[in-house]
């Protein structure tokens, strides 16, 4: 006699397909083993493309909350689309994952969903880390020649045939817009193009004012970037500049700037940095640290209406430290294919 679930007729791919892509990736990752057909189909190019494309329609921040410890928790929550409709905003943030090791925070990365940490201490050596946040999964970049006091060595045969400038200094994060990486570097904005490995340097970078207080930004597909600084108005109250440069055309070197003036509470009472700009053209700025005493906000701000809006997180338990974000986070199942390592964090 053949067993009941031999006999019951299978549920709809179509029907599955609806219910699994409205779940996050580490449990597609878990029902990757519940039986060969799920597996079958959760890695059918129909139902990646689903579940990136939902993922897409609800893009998230992430939040990388570094403990004293060199602990880095992950934790994402819903991006606001509209956030400028109401006088207050409360959003909770989920716990996804956590990862130990100490690394640079100004220069960790993100791109399709992965997080970079360069250089992490990982069990008594350096490693450049490119981690899943959602899943947890890891895996540990191939190992190159180290900076020797002067310039960075690695690969440097293949630097200098493709016009790369061996700067020992980099300024900030890079940032990939459209297939081309993008980060400030001793003075010279360099444009890597991955699919031709061309370099283009831009020497005209006259409004990094101050490089260390510098977020690049992809504003509606331009290359971008917003400096702050705190100051005082003609009437004696405290002031946070924002500096806006977009890049309008790469060969010529033209830049469009923008200055906007945010005075609100919430913003000049605290210090706060660039996290970035969304897809709609918001910037996000953040606080920079969780403490015990102040609730944790950050800020939309819309540059064509000058609307802004203060949106409290929480979420975060108990857990005090400094904050790293980045917006427009998007949830790829793709990437569990790429990153195969075995997980060395705690979910």
């Amino acid at each position: 006699m053949k067993r009941a679930e031999e006999e019951s007729d299978p549920v709809p791919n179509d029907l599955l397909f609806e219910i699994f892509s409205r779940l996050p990736s580490k449990s597609i990752g878990r029902f990757h083993c519940v039986s060969k057909r799920w597996g079958s189909l959760l890695r059918c190019p129909d139902f990646t493309q689903l579940f990136l494309t939902r993922s897409q329609a609800r893009p998230r921040l992430l939040f990388l909350l570094e403990e004293n410890n060199y602990q880095w928790n992950m934790y994402s929550s819903l991006q606001l689309q509209n956030p400028y409709e109401k006088s207050s905003l409360v959003v909770s943030a989920d716990f996804h994952t956590k990862i130990h090791g100490y690394t640079y925070k100004h220069l960790c990365g993100y791109a399709s969903g992965l997080v970079f940490f360069p250089n992490m201490w990982l069990s008594n050596r350096y490693y450049d880390v490119v981690c899943n946040p959602m899943t947890g999964q890891y895996s540990i970049l191939p190992e190159v020649e180290k900076y020797n006091g002067n310039c960075w060595e690695s690969n440097s045969r293949w630097m200098s045939k493709n016009g790369f400038p061996r700067y020992n200094t980099c300024w900030s994060e890079g940032i990939c817009i459209n297939g081309v990486l993008y980060y400030l570097a001793s003075g010279s904005t360099v444009c890597l193009d991955v699919r031709s490995e061309k370099c283009k340097i831009i020497i005209d970078t006259k409004w990094i004012r101050r490089p260390y207080a510098t977020t690049l930004i992809n504003y509606k597909s331009k290359l971008g970037g917003i400096s702050w600084e705190y100051g005082k108005d003609d009437i004696g109250r405290r002031i946070l500049e924002l500096s806006m440069w977009v890049l309008e055309d790469v060969d010529e070197h033209e830049w469009s700037k923008y200055v906007y003036t945010l005075c609100d509470d919430k913003i000049v009472d605290e210090e706060v940095f660039v996290v970035g700009v969304t897809a709609r053209g918001d910037i996000v700025l953040s606080m920079k640290r969780r403490t015990t005493c102040k609730r944790f906000y950050v800020f939309y701000f819309n540059p064509e209406s000058n609307a802004l809006q203060s949106v409290e997180i929480q979420g975060f338990g108990e857990l005090l430290g400094n904050m790293k974000i980045f917006v427009d986070h998007v949830d790829d199942i793709l990437t569990m294919d790429i990153i195969k390592t075995s997980a060395i964090t705690e979910a």
